[in-house]
């Protein structure tokens, strides 16, 4: 009996809890990533969010009276901001499209632009998914 009680004590911690510490430290592992992961892609929108040609282009966007005609409004973002705004010796680019919704439908705003003191976009249009129009944002 006493060799059984010695044999018992000699094991060592992670030999007795090895059945919860594992998978207990599998998991934490897979939420740490998922938290650093979920932290890059929100600084990346937060970026893009945060830029000149995104602001500009949503005044655009809910002052064009055919965009709110046919979306209704308000007119909001519906999802993930996605695309590039680069900045290389003082001149800034951006491609950048933006998933939008209103009370009558979605689409997608579409911004292509260059910065040399001021913004000059080759492209601010929005396409209306339900009707695959594309309204451009930069005529008159």
């Amino acid at each position: 009996m006493e060799d059984s009680n010695e044999l018992v004590q000699r094991q060592s911690w992670l030999n007795r809890n090895w059945k919860w510490f594992i998978p207990s430290g599998c998991l934490t592992l897979l939420v740490l990533v998922a938290l650093f992961i979920g932290g890059i892609f929100y600084e990346v929108t937060s970026v893009l969010k945060d830029s000149e040609a995104y602001k500009e282009s949503m005044i655009a966007v809910e002052n064009n009276k055919l965009v709110v005609e046919k979306l209704g409004s308000p007119v909001e973002t519906d999802g993930i901001v996605s695309g590039t705004v680069t900045s290389h010796n003082e001149v800034r680019t951006c491609n950048v499209q933006v998933p939008l919704k209103g009370p009558k439908g979605k689409g997608t705003l579409f911004i292509v632009g260059e910065k040399r003191g001021t913004w000059k976009y080759s492209e601010m249009s929005v396409y209306i998914k339900n009707t695959n129009e594309k309204i451009d944002l930069l005529e008159k």
